[in-house]
């Protein structure tokens, strides 16, 4: 178990910026209009990730960025709507992507340090967004790219690809069976799709007349409407680390989990007691430094919807956002007093509360409101499943796959342990938040009174 910092002098990690161009699908598209569901409609930011791959003598880095863009223009045949860019459609008061194949970004790029300089590939360095561009330069706002590729080349020989994609695009399952589909076509023999993408997106979409059968205190309205991307989080500066959790540090949580848990029904995973413990050092950090501890304190849980709606019947490779969330709230004081099981039994529950009639009371109470952002001042989405780590490019697999920090400071990004069985969290909070974040956490490893 440790809280790992990020190395203050690897924030630059002197990137020279060689090519920046556009890629269009290898033919030509029809141009169509793509629907957004009103869960894709809240998750309108840009989340880019990085991987890291060894040197491969077969394989130099500007072998790899010309296999890959030729990937990349394959794979827009079935994914023309990611070269499209995102309008508001004033009659009916929404947001779509409009097909028009104005490209997805690409770019190449040098660091002069080796990929051992940087040190722990898994901590939060804030260079890593110099690896995983997000605009292109003379290119309005408008005009940008919902998502851009970027390879970069460090003199041991080793690389990187950066991928900085909107949310509105796709969910994590789906971005998984999209990198796949391109790891599948950079190789130079031809080779089917791994996934045929599914692309109707109107599965998702609100009932007519919308029918609300829950209330929804894990969704807010959103104030006014725009197309615009979500704030991009918090104006204050943030400190970063990575929660890195071993296998016996989950036995441990686990364990203590089932002590004292009188419901035999709660189903103990390593997610679910992770996003218990991150739960109680974000509520517990935030009381020690407004000093209230009444406040209430609320966890949203991303889950994936495709195999737990049974009647909407989604298939396993529908492309776009088929997610939602599991909610629970508590006061500061009961989540410091209360067991953990029950902890982790709150956030099992909220889990569970997802089915077929909740996730559509929750689509259309956006359809009502005009739209709906989360609510939860720790939403922890998990990577642990989705297999980033295990895609087979030409040129191996990554060693190492980490998503790269940001503003927003209410995410927290689970993700395995490169080559292990453990888990890291990356956390972003305020600094003074931070510092009690971190001695909450390593206070309750050390806790053997159950």
């Amino acid at each position: 178990m440790a809280a790992v910092l990020p190395n203050p002098a690897m924030q630059d990690l002197k990137i020279t910026y060689q090519e920046s161009t556009l890629v269009l699908p290898c033919q030509q598209t029809h141009t169509k209009t793509t629907f957004l569901s009103n869960i894709d409609h809240f998750l309108n930011f840009n989340v880019p990730m990085t991987h890291f791959f060894r040197a491969n003598p077969d394989f130099p880095p500007e072998t790899v960025a010309a296999r890959l863009k030729m990937a990349v223009e394959k794979v827009l045949l079935h994914y023309d709507f990611m070269a499209g860019r995102l309008k508001w459609n004033h009659h009916c008061g929404r947001a779509e992507i409009e097909g028009n194949s104005a490209g997805v970004g690409f770019v190449v790029a040098s660091s002069e340090l080796s990929v051992n300089d940087i040190g722990d590939l898994a901590c939060p360095n804030m260079g890593f967004r110099q690896l995983a561009s997000q605009k292109l330069d003379g290119l309005s706002e408008h005009d940008q790219p919902l998502c851009t590729f970027q390879v970069t080349s460090f003199k041991c020989g080793g690389f990187a690809i950066g991928i900085s994609m909107n949310h509105i695009l796709l969910d994590g399952v789906a971005a998984k069976m999209f990198q796949e589909n391109i790891a599948s076509q950079a190789f130079e023999d031809h080779r089917l799709l791994q996934y045929v993408p599914f692309h109707d997106r109107r599965l998702l979409a609100a009932r007519s007349p919308p029918l609300v059968t829950f209330p929804h205190p894990e969704i807010f309205k959103p104030m006014g409407l725009a197309l615009g991307p979500l704030p991009q989080g918090s104006n204050q500066p943030l400190s970063r680390t990575v929660l890195k959790m071993n296998s016996k540090d989950i036995d441990f949580l686990k364990t203590k989990a089932k002590f004292s848990s009188t419901d035999e029904n709660v189903k103990i995973t390593s997610f679910k007691v992770v996003a218990a413990l991150v739960w109680r050092c974000r509520a517990l950090s935030a009381c020690d430094v407004d000093k209230n501890r009444d406040r209430d304190s609320t966890i949203f849980t991303v889950v994936d919807l495709r195999s737990r709606l049974k009647e909407i019947h989604l298939p396993a490779e529908y492309c776009g956002n088929a997610i939602y969330g599991g909610y629970a709230s508590a006061k500061c004081k009961e989540i410091e007093e209360w067991p953990f099981s029950k902890l982790v039994g709150m956030v099992s529950e909220g889990v569970e509360k997802v089915n077929d009639e909740y996730v559509r009371s929750a689509i259309d109470w956006m359809e009502m409101n005009k739209g709906g952002l989360p609510l939860g001042d720790c939403i922890v989405s998990s990577w642990l499943r989705l297999g980033f780590n295990r895609v087979a490019f030409p040129w191996g697999r990554p060693v190492q796959c980490v998503p790269v920090a940001n503003q927003l400071e209410r995410l927290c990004w689970v993700f395995p342990e490169s080559g292990g069985d453990g888990v890291n969290v990356l956390v972003q909070r305020p600094n003074e938040e931070m510092e009690r974040f971190i001695v909450h956490f390593q206070d309750f490893f050390a806790d053997t009174k159950w």
